[in-house]
């Protein structure tokens, strides 16, 4: 997942190339679509059957630095980083879909969109089941 929505990359631009500052979100919270959003938003988020965003808020503990590893500033070359820590969500009470897309927001509910991506291999959730992101699977890529 590498794709940043136009609200990220506004933000981006005017905070390095313009007069505004940007203050970097508090927290982030991963969604799962049915239907992938666009970098302007929109697309079939799951709902219902006990489905929630999960958070994974900024921290050196959550996230890979672009060399790898959870500590230190990042020194890679790749631009990359990805998930330290498995996101797990809810047990499914009703059937979910097939989800062939992800997100990350900067709030729980509503909120702005700031990354989205297809996933590589789609996955239904049916009543009963668990999705879960193993650490390293929700790859940002900057480039």
């Amino acid at each position: 997942m590498s794709n940043f929505s136009d609200y990220i990359e506004n933000k981006l631009v005017d905070h390095i190339f313009r007069a505004a500052s940007f203050t970097k979100p508090t927290n982030l919270y991963i969604a799962l679509f049915t239907s992938a959003p666009s970098d302007s938003g929109g697309g079939t988020e799951v709902s219902g059957g006990s489905y929630a965003r999960q958070a994974l808020n900024p921290s050196d503990t959550n996230w890979y630095a672009t060399q790898g590893g959870t500590t230190g500033n990042s020194s890679g070359t790749g631009g990359a980083t990805s998930n330290a820590v498995d996101v797990v969500f809810p047990q499914a009470t009703a059937n979910w879909g097939t989800v062939v897309a992800l997100a990350i927001f900067d709030a729980v509910t509503g909120g702005n969109l700031l990354f989205q991506g297809s996933l590589s291999v789609s996955k239904t959730i049916n009543t009963g089941d668990q999705a879960k992101l193993a650490a390293g699977d929700c790859d940002i890529v900057l480039s």
